[in-house]
């Protein structure tokens, strides 16, 4: 997943203060995730259930990324796309729900752990369900900045 924000660093990166943020904010979502998954470089905890303030770290940092795409960088894709082309309108129109499915697990993941995360009924499996969708999640954000990049040269 690091080599993917990596990826999508060095084809975006630099052309919108914007998508530099939240590129930055999913590497954070990312090393946060790892951390409380015990995933390398963080595998000495692997064995180990996540603290209580991990877990909520990272839900802020998951509710903070989810909340920028929608709020933010969504506005600005969905904005530049009405003004260069309708097939690109087309193309988010068909995105944005797919993307959205992984926000309401995102939503649902926050709600059942950020506050109570000594409840760990099923944790590992919601965890792991929640970084399947939010795979799928990266690669069709990434296809939306893709093809503004690419149809309309600047993500200004």
């Amino acid at each position: 997943m690091l080599e993917k924000v990596k990826q999508a660093r060095q084809q975006w990166g630099g052309s919108n203060l914007l998508i530099d943020t939240w590129l930055n904010k999913r590497q954070e979502l990312i090393v946060t995730y790892c951390q409380i998954a015990g995933i390398p470089p963080y595998e000495q905890n692997a064995h180990q259930l996540p603290k209580d303030e991990e877990i909520s770290e990272f839900c802020n940092k998951l509710v903070d990324y989810v909340s920028t795409g929608h709020f933010e960088v969504y506005r600005e894709v969905v904005s530049a796309c009405e003004v260069h082309g309708e097939s690109s309108v087309l193309h988010i129109d068909e995105l944005i729900p797919k993307i959205s499915v992984s926000t309401e697990m995102s939503l649902e993941f926050t709600e059942k752990y950020a506050d109570n995360a000594h409840i760990f009924d099923k944790f590992d499996t919601h965890l792991s369900t929640l970084i399947e969708g939010l795979e799928q999640r990266f690669e069709l954000e990434d296809q939306l900045l893709s093809n503004l990049h690419e149809k309309h040269s600047t993500l200004a």
